[in-house]
Parts: C-alpha cells; structure tokens; sequence
C-alpha cells in the first residue's frame, strides 16, 4: 500500500491556473475525500494523481519516490469513473477481466481475480450477464470490480455515485465504505455532495478555486470551520450566516448585536476581534431550538416546514425579512406563517472575520 504527498502541486491549462499550491498528505490505508464545488479543482487534482495530466509545478510522492513523469500504468493505481465505462457487448466476467486480458495474463489467474472480486462485490451471480441486464448499481460495482482485479496501490473514484438515484447512492456508497475495511487499500474519493464526504472519509479536502481550505476529519470540519466557506459548505442543510457587531470583548465572552437577534453574548474561542468590528455570525440549523416566546432570544415568522420524518426542516423569517433555516430532530406540529420564539445553543455559534 502507498502514502500520497503532494507538494505545492499547481496545474495550470494555457495561461488559466486551476490547481494552485495544493499540499496534501494521505497516510497508507486513509480514505481521503476531495470535496467542493463544481469547477473547484478537485477532479483535475485527482487526474494530476492518476497521471491522467501533467503536473505544470510540484512534486508528486508515491510512498519514498517521485512520481510526476511516471506513466498512469506505471503507478499501480486503478480509477473508477463517474460514467461506468464498461463494454456492453461484453459480460460481466469479460468487463472484470478485460485489463487483465490485454495483458496476457494466464487465463486461470484472471479467473481467480474475477471470482475474488465477484466474491467482495457479492456479484457472482452476475458474472454471464451483460451490462444491459444490469441495474445502474450493478454497473457501477462492474467498474469498481475491474479496478479491483489489478492489485492496485491505490484506488481513485471519481464522483462514482452521481448517475444514481438516491436509494442507491446510500447502499453504493456503503458497499465502497465496506470494500475500504476489506481490501485496507488508500483510497481517493472525488464528490461535490458533502454528506458522501461526511460518512465515507478518515479526512476530507475542501477545495474552493484550485485552493485547499481546510483539512480534517469529517466532525472537525463539522464543529470548527476554518472559514465561512467551509461552514457553509459542510453541513446540511447550510450554516446561517448574519452581519453583527462586535459591541464588546472581555476574557471569557464576546458581545454581539444586529436588529434581528438584539444583543446576545457568546463564550470567547480563540478569536482574535476588537470592539466596533463588524463580523459574520454563523449557527447551524440543528443549533437553533424552538422558544417560550417571552424567553426567546428573537422572534421569527414561519414561512416553510419540510418534514423529513425523523427531522423537521423549518424556513423562518426575522423582522428584516432575513431568512434562517432550523433543523427540528422531531416532528413539531407548525403551520405557514405562524410566530415562534428561537433560541440559540450559544456554545455551538461561530464568528468569522468579514475581510478574510
């Protein structure tokens, strides 16, 4: 198995730089998770890691070696697309083993890979059916079962789940979930949807505009956000945000004011604000409660109630027609345009500097 490091990689395609001084280290057997929005970077990143692209500046290492003018075959590492790319006028069988073939394998050990990987995909069933007979799930683990077959060192996925439909997306992204613990493999996962990134990843890499954001376990990222960015981006549904002032610091709190919510007082992290700077407040949905009215920090207007079963999300509106979103974990009977009182879990709230 390999540890990846990337140093100061940069990709640039004419005179448009797209990756930008990317440092990353993924330790042997990590499932990393590359994660932002469209146009974000996080594809090429992996492209540049499969050898598919040229690296234009960095280094690229592959345990003790550099690997930036190596060959993709020449890096033992296996790739699963988003499109699934496989034969249809092939079978299972001869989809799994097709790489094997062109490399002249012996035709007993491309049948002992084949029945191993049909066996960790639980498809054995389904080695003389063709692509056509097959459900979108099934394709998918065809593709993943091919790249399974050659013993790679490290196994890239690239928003692997996003041509299926949501039921099985989830049982998909366990089977992947389930194929790290078998196999102990590094893996790299490319998606822009934060929850696979949430439950797959040992650590997640926010990218925004060819830059990395912040590196960390999915529950730290969760609880402290290096920036506003990555507060709003994991999480769902997204952090609320709202312009405040600071009206004063003392050691051990911080006070801070706008129209809608008055002045509330917050403990003090390791925020470094001054009184009369104006910051950005931040609380996620699944932090703001529902209130006795008289007690309530600020009053707010239901607008929309989605009921998701086990979860209630809620559209509110303040006096200045701001919106906040509140994540209830239970059903509460509530109706459209009805007056509530909102608190807020004044431990779980974020301050972050407007300028940077």
């Amino acid at each position: 198995m390999t540890a990846i490091t990337l140093k100061n990689i940069k990709k640039s395609f004419g005179s448009t730089e797209v990756i930008k001084g990317v440092d990353i280290e993924i330790s042997d057997k990590e499932f990393v998770v590359f994660v932002g929005p469209s146009g974000c970077g996080k594809t090429t990143l992996l492209r540049l890691i499969a050898g598919l692209e040229d690296i234009s500046g960095g280094e690229l290492w592959f345990g003790d070696r550099i690997v930036n003018n190596l060959q993709p075959k020449e890096r033992a590492v296996a790739m699963v697309f988003q499109s699934y790319a496989i034969f249809p006028h092939m079978t299972v069988r001869e989809n799994i083993a097709f790489g094997l073939t062109i490399r002249r394998e012996k035709k007993s050990e491309i049948e002992r890979k084949v029945q191993e990987a049909a066996s960790i995909l639980q498809m054995e069933d389904l080695l003389d059916r063709r692509p056509a007979q097959l459900s979108g799930g099934q394709r998918q683990r065809v593709a993943i079962g091919r790249a399974i077959v050659r013993d790679p060192t490290v196994f890239l996925f690239d928003e692997p789940l996003s041509n299926l439909d949501a039921a099985l997306r989830v049982s998909t992204r366990q089977e992947i979930a389930k194929l790290h613990q078998q196999l102990k493999s590094t893996m790299i996962y490319v998606t822009h949807d934060q929850i696979e990134a949430m439950t797959l990843a040992d650590k997640i890499v926010v990218l925004k505009e060819g830059q990395v954001m912040q590196i960390g376990a999915p529950i730290d990222l969760f609880h402290n956000p290096a920036n506003s960015f990555v507060a709003g981006f994991i999480g769902s549904p997204s952090m609320n945000f709202m312009d405040v002032r600071i009206d004063e610091v003392k050691n051990e709190t911080i006070s801070i004011s706008n129209p809608d919510i008055g002045q509330i007082t917050l403990p003090r992290k390791e925020h470094i604000f001054s009184k009369g700077q104006n910051v950005v407040f931040g609380i996620r949905p699944q932090h703001i409660k529902l209130a006795n009215r008289n007690d309530s920090i600020i009053e707010a207007k239901i607008m929309m109630i989605e009921r998701h079963g086990t979860e209630t999300v809620v559209e509110a509106e303040l006096t200045s027609g701001n919106k906040l979103t509140i994540a209830l974990a239970e059903d509460i009977h509530l109706k459209s345009r009805q007056m509530v009182g909102l608190s807020f879990e004044l431990g779980n709230t974020h301050l972050f500097d407007e300028q940077s």
